[in-house]
């Protein structure tokens, strides 16, 4: 059985993203890396062919300036990584330049995707998430951070990159997955906030229709961490390859987990699903079998 992982990332630096950590975070669970590394303006390229594995094979792409309709230059860019992994791979792992696996995690992994090789009904499988949110020390827990997505998939080249890179489809059908016990911890809302701020004008380029909210960006000079509805404290620990980066830390960000902000309806059911740990009227981009 062999997975290849494929990834893809542009302009890392300059947006301060974890890619050194997401790659090194699967390395242990592939037998082969793809980073599609779009054309930067900043060291984006150098800082990944520094990452010291043998199994790394970096792609050069130049992203489409006008496929901003709803990000999807991100799934087409997606798309181009996928379509190098060789034929003889089972599986591919996707992972974006802001995720990281748990090394925890790894042979759980690996033995999931041994299980299901053969099974030719199951084209992908589904991982848990943690959503990171203004430090290391909050993770989202309200219907606003999406719980689970699709992140290994068959070698399958008719299965395609869906919407903004969210997921994947196969003739505009939603993938047949089996869930497995691992998580993805997602850190892509953790940063200072004059790095929040920045990055978020910085990215809202690929979201055309987005334009009004570019133009407020450009008035603010930090990121208020305040807009949330929910979050609890993080009591776990962190991927081994994230320690460094935690430890350089150089902000403080105080949030009341306590406070709450929903609607009637949402606050129902937000008690629902603490209680019963069941999301209903989720949103699924998958057909759990």
């Amino acid at each position: 059985m062999k997975i290849a992982g494929f990834t893809i990332i542009r302009n890392a630096v300059l947006n301060d993203y974890p890619i050194v950590e997401a790659i090194a975070s699967v390395l242990p669970v592939v037998d082969l890396m793809i980073v599609a590394v779009g054309e930067s303006e900043d060291d984006t390229l150098q800082l990944i062919e520094g990452i010291p594995s043998d199994k790394i094979r970096i792609v050069k792409t130049t992203w489409d300036p006008k496929a901003k309709k709803g990000g999807e230059v991100l799934a087409i860019e997606t798309d181009k990584a996928f379509q190098h992994v060789p034929e003889e791979y089972d599986w591919a792992f996707y992972i974006q330049g802001d995720e990281v696996v748990h090394e925890q995690y790894h042979t759980t992994i690996r033995k999931a995707a041994e299980r299901f090789k053969d099974d030719k009904k199951v084209e992908g499988l589904l991982f848990n998430y943690l959503h990171f949110y203004g430090t290391y020390d909050y993770v989202g827990d309200s219907r606003r951070w999406y719980h689970k997505e699709v992140r290994i998939i068959r070698n399958d080249k008719t299965i395609r990159s869906y919407k903004d890179a969210q997921g994947f489809r196969r003739d505009g059908q939603k993938l047949n997955v089996k869930q497995i016990d691992a998580f993805i911890y997602h850190y892509g809302w953790v940063k200072s906030p004059q790095q929040m701020q920045a990055k978020k004008r910085h990215i809202i380029r690929y979201w055309s229709e987005q334009q009004q909210e570019a133009e407020k960006l450009q008035e603010q000079d930090f990121f208020d961490f305040n807009d949330f509805d929910s979050l609890e404290r993080f009591t776990g620990t962190h991927p081994n390859v994230m320690l460094p980066r935690i430890a350089s830390r150089n902000w403080q960000v105080d949030l009341d987990v306590s406070r709450k902000r929903f609607s009637l309806k949402g606050r129902i059911l937000y008690w629902f699903e603490k209680k019963t740990g069941i999301r209903l009227f989720d949103f699924r981009n998958y057909r759990s079998i």
